[in-house]
């Protein structure tokens, strides 16, 4: 088949080098060459159409052989399909029963854990109920003797205050008492003071007076009339 294609590719060419004959479409081509190329075609013509009609001829037993083929693949598929299927089913049902048994074994343990722990909480729960019902008794017998005594400290802290009430109010009372004699006793010495002050002025007025007076006289005494060797020296301490 091939080497018929071969030869038209060859007669095209041909037919399309050859030279034109003038004032026509037609053209000069050489008749041997084509003669061959047409004898070529001629005899490889019949042995194509021989494969062409054993390939036809053989065609509905390849066809058979290819349905028989794939009907036989298709039933071992199947059965294999068949067979994984009930290894995937079987190996299912053996993880499943794996699962409720863990499932069921998990169950079990939790659930005594469960009531391990339960229990130990109710044991800690009473325990620690037990601990605060002491501690607050404990508190409350604290509370009541830190009362007590808080009472006792007071009351003794409140007769303390009147106690001390009592002595503030006496020394407030002497302390006035004592300023009432300070001031007595401040003015008593003042108007001592103001009367020996008063004494010592008059005498100190009475000296001034004198030492005026003496002043006078001796001033008039200067004053007077000189007589030489006739008088007297002035006495100022008269």
């Amino acid at each position: 088949m091939y080497r018929v294609f071969e030869a038209l590719d060859e007669l095209v060419t041909i037919v399309e080098e050859a030279r034109g004959v003038p004032m026509t479409s037609g053209c000069v081509v050489p008749r041997g060459d084509v003669l061959e190329l047409l004898d070529d075609v001629r005899d490889a013509i019949p042995a194509e159409l021989d494969d062409a009609q054993d390939v036809l001829d053989h065609r509905d037993e390849m066809v058979g052989k290819a349905k028989h083929e794939a009907e036989a693949g298709v039933s071992k598929a199947r059965a294999d399909a068949d067979r994984i299927l009930a290894e995937a089913q079987a190996e299912a049902e053996r993880m499943l029963s794996d699962a409720r048994s863990r499932a069921e074994r998990m169950v079990a343990e939790a659930e005594e854990q469960s009531e391990r722990t339960v229990s130990a909480g109710r044991q800690e729960y009473d325990e620690l109920v037990g601990r605060a019902h002491a501690e607050a008794d404990r508190m409350v017998q604290a509370g009541r003797a830190n009362y007590e005594r808080a009472t006792e400290e007071g009351r003794a802290e409140q007769t303390r205050l009147l106690n001390e009430t009592e002595v503030v109010r006496a020394a407030h009372a002497e302390s006035a008492r004592v300023l009432d004699a300070a001031q007595s006793e401040s003015i008593r010495l003042r108007n001592e003071c103001d009367a020996y002050v008063d004494s010592k002025l008059a005498d100190f007025e009475d000296l001034l007076a004198h030492t005026l007076r003496s002043v006078g006289k001796g001033r008039s005494h200067l004053r007077g009339p000189a007589v030489a060797g006739a008088a007297a020296p002035f006495d100022y301490h008269d």
